[in-house]
């Protein structure tokens, strides 16, 4: 190697560091999201701390299933157990992609199985059970897989004698198995009526959407519906009932506030309140002894009546 390359090498090895000095810093496109409620461009770590609550708004933007675990139970703790597995494409469904494919996608994309989560542990020291519903694998649709795991949810809670929390957030029924998706309508309600036989609450946290066959069934029979705010709760969508009754919809139709104001709901609660507002409730559900010593009072009889 002579003075010639040295000099080179040199010269190579400067412009190198001086181009990384002056070229643009990668930045992340995740940094700041754009709330769909008010427009505002709302920073990560910020939208983080307001638990995905718009503070310019307060718009609720959807919340993944491991923080919303996590925002319920104490301390963050909880633990999931392993759903029964299922068939993955029993109709050998096809249309634009083949079934099988979007499965796959869907769990590359979010690392689940599928649309739902049971786990279990303690929220205000009492043993919880809660399914909780992932929008962002297909829609948070209801398949099999969701209804096998509605059921264990529903088995567990027996087993533990523990509360059953469902938080669903579903556009409906899984469109790829057909009536075999339809049928899970049934099994789940027949599991959450095994909840109610052994007289332990039912609580359905309802979230933005819950729609189609997941209203229809499960998610609006609990001992207690509780609504984030904003959320779209129903059957059909606003456009397809418009053009069936040919009618202009009521302003807010389908959202929690509507429904609280019609008795569909019985709450609608702010996401920073869930946690406190669940455990004052099921304390009330779960202990339903009287709560302080009974203290029996002196009755006055006739008789005493006539001696005085």
């Amino acid at each position: 190697m002579n003075w010639l390359t040295n000099l080179n090498e040199t010269r190579r090895s400067l412009k190198e560091r001086l181009v990384g000095l002056v070229a643009p810093k990668e930045v992340p496109d995740n940094l700041w999201l754009k709330c769909p409620g008010c427009g505002h461009m709302i920073f990560h770590r910020d939208l983080e701390k307001s638990l995905n609550v718009c503070q310019h708004c307060g718009h609720h933007l959807r919340l993944s299933v491991k923080k919303r675990l996590g925002m319920l139970f104490d301390d963050g703790q909880f633990q999931r157990i392993e759903l029964p597995k299922v068939a993955d494409d029993p109709l050998k469904f096809k249309d634009q992609k083949r079934y099988s494919d979007r499965l796959k996608d869907a769990r590359s994309k979010t690392g689940e199985v599928d649309a739902i989560v049971v786990a279990h542990g303690r929220m205000g020291g009492m043993n919880v059970v809660a399914a909780c519903f992932n929008f962002d694998f297909q829609g948070g649709s209801m398949g099999i897989a969701v209804g096998e795991g509605i059921v264990a949810a529903a088995e567990l809670a027996v087993l533990q004698d523990a509360p059953l929390i469902v938080i669903p957030a579903s556009g409906g029924a899984r469109m790829q198995e057909g009536i075999l998706s339809l049928m899970q309508m049934a099994r789940t309600t027949v599991a959450v009526d095994k909840v109610k036989e052994k007289r332990l609450p039912y609580i359905v946290l309802l979230t933005d959407p819950t729609t189609g066959g997941v209203s229809a069934s499960f998610a609006m029979l609990g001992d207690i519906a509780i609504a984030e705010p904003g959320a779209v709760i129903g059957f059909a969508g606003a456009r397809v009932i418009e053009s069936t009754i040919r009618e202009k919809l009521p302003e807010g139709f389908q959202k929690a506030e509507y429904l609280l104001e019609h008795g569909m709901v019985d709450m609608v609660v702010p996401r920073r309140d869930l946690r406190a507002t669940m455990i004052r409730i099921l304390s009330l559900l779960k202990n339903r002894g009287a709560a302080g010593d009974l203290v029996s009072l002196p009755i006055d009889t006739p008789d005493s009546v006539d001696q005085d």
